[in-house]
């Protein structure tokens, strides 16, 4: 007879109420073997972005996780995972203090970020805080481009303010898009008359060099050629003179590069080229992921500059978008005037900041959150520039500098 402690709970095995555990990738070689973790909560979360998808998140750590860990958290409900928390420890300095910071893999290329949750939302986000709150290795948390509306906005700050930690709230850049509902024809249509009369007249005056034709690269042998002929024309431009084009930046460079061939292999990449003849004078580098478009980079050859060529490509990509059953167009990005004129709705983006229940962590949310705020008034903004100089000047060594 089975004594009633050697009773299995059939609760217990069940997939809803397994218990939650929390496995820390901090390791490499761990981090590469968990792809197909990876994969499956990705795909069982339902995510409608490439940015969370493990080839975007590997690519950018061997770009530019230089002086970052990982640290990495799989969240199982007995042995099977139900999300991820993508996160890196980076020391920093904010007004010369030394600071942890756990945050997302994040920087200026990355559109959009968050956790990956499959299911159990709430009781995820309560194992994932937990874990953080009992491993302190951080002075601050700092989640980046979080999308507008996300849980993760709404819950995490409680269950900081349940342990003492101060929160704040940054509004990111807001990035055009369109919704691609209606028809090519009824769609250019609403486009303001003067936007419409140019791009008539731009394309009558350019087809005289030749034939106006859209070109698209998604993968194959002249992907890697594209991609040299992409990056020349972005860099054509201003970009070059500025130094910011990709070719400008090793890492950069080798993030975009790298990304083409795994998003290629994986059906997500999409390069534009406008056509005037046989020459390409303009270039975009899109992914296209689950039948929505998002558009990284664009460039074009400053000769052409007369004929706006960006916008007459722009126009094109987005005439065919309609005609296959594309259901949106994101800009990415800030917005900008040459967006605008093609976008009226916007995705708004959000940092979250996650202070420590110490010293340093009130004093840094203080800064953060209420002087700094203060010395921009415009009485007392020269006040906050001087002493803005004077913080330029600590010591930086072994540390990034983000204030």
């Amino acid at each position: 007879m089975t004594s009633p402690s050697a009773i299995a709970d059939p609760l217990e095995d069940s997939p809803v109420h397994a218990k939650i555990r929390i496995e820390t990738i901090t390791d490499h070689q761990a981090f590469l073997d968990l792809e197909p973790v990876w994969n499956e909560v990705a795909e069982a979360a339902g995510l409608d972005h490439p940015f969370l998808e493990y080839a975007w998140v590997r690519t950018w750590w061997e770009s530019f996780g230089a002086g970052s860990t990982l640290h990495v958290l799989v969240v199982r409900a007995g042995d099977r995972p139900i999300a991820i928390a993508p996160m890196i420890l980076t020391p920093i300095r904010m007004w010369g203090v030394k600071v942890r910071r756990l945050g997302f893999f994040y920087n200026a290329h990355v559109p959009c970020a968050d956790f990956l949750i499959a299911e159990r939302r709430e009781e995820v986000y309560r194992a994932i805080w937990d874990h953080l709150s009992r491993n302190q290795c951080w002075d601050l948390v700092q989640l980046c481009q979080l999308p507008e509306g996300c849980a993760t906005l709404e819950e995490i700050p409680k269950l900081a303010a349940s342990d003492d930690c101060r929160t704040g709230v940054w509004a990111s850049d807001s990035s055009p898009y369109v919704p691609l509902r209606s028809s090519w024809d009824e769609y250019f249509d609403s486009l303001a008359t003067k936007h419409r009369s140019n791009l008539r007249n731009r394309f009558k005056r350019l087809k005289a060099a030749g034939p106006v034709e859209m070109e698209t690269i998604a993968s194959g042998q002249g992907l890697v050629e594209g991609l040299e002929d992409g990056l020349r024309l972005e860099a054509a431009a201003w970009k070059g003179e500025a130094q910011t084009a990709i070719s400008c930046d090793p890492a950069v460079s080798r993030f975009y590069s790298t990304l083409a061939g795994r998003a290629a292999e994986r059906g997500w990449m999409c390069l534009h080229f406008l056509q005037a003849g046989s020459t390409r004078v303009a270039f975009d580098y899109s992914l296209c992921y689950k039948n929505r478009i998002h558009l990284l980079k664009v460039g074009y050859d400053p000769v052409y500059s007369r004929f706006s060529p960006s916008n007459l490509l722009l126009c094109l990509v987005l005439q065919n978008a309609f005609e296959q059953g594309v259901t949106e167009y994101d800009f990415l990005g800030a917005e900008a005037d040459w967006k605008q004129c093609w976008a009226r709705q916007v995705n708004r983006y959000f940092w979250l900041f996650i202070f420590s229940a110490t010293f340093k962590g009130r004093f840094l949310y203080l800064v953060k959150f209420q002087l700094v705020p203060l010395l921009k008034r415009p009485g007392l903004r020269r006040v906050g520039q001087l002493i803005q100089r004077v913080a330029s000047y600590w010591p930086l060594s072994g540390v990034r500098r983000e204030d």
